[in-house]
């Protein structure tokens, strides 16, 4: 089908011929174009969700450390050690 959009080239590799093996047996009715334009959107969506889990366990971890050494340090502790420091 003629298209004004920009177009590339995939060669058939092992790892791309299972790729479509594995996409054909999910899409049995979609063309092989179909199926590389399916790939890309599932691959991306699957990073993007990799992606955003990552971040949120770093965003536990943060909250989960925020906080720990409070106890440790009085509350003029920085304050403090600058009072020796030289101007």
């Amino acid at each position: 089908m003629p298209t004004a959009l920009p177009r590339f080239q995939v060669t058939q590799t092992d790892d791309v011929k299972w790729a479509l093996t594995v996409a054909g047996e999910r899409w049995p009715e979609a063309t092989r174009s179909e199926l590389v334009a399916r790939l890309f959107t599932t691959g991306a969506a699957a990073i993007a969700d990799e992606n955003e889990s990552q971040r949120e366990r770093r965003q536990e971890a943060i909250d989960f450390a925020s906080g720990l050494l409070t106890a440790a340090y009085e509350p003029d502790y920085l304050e403090s050690l600058r009072q020796d420091w030289p101007e």
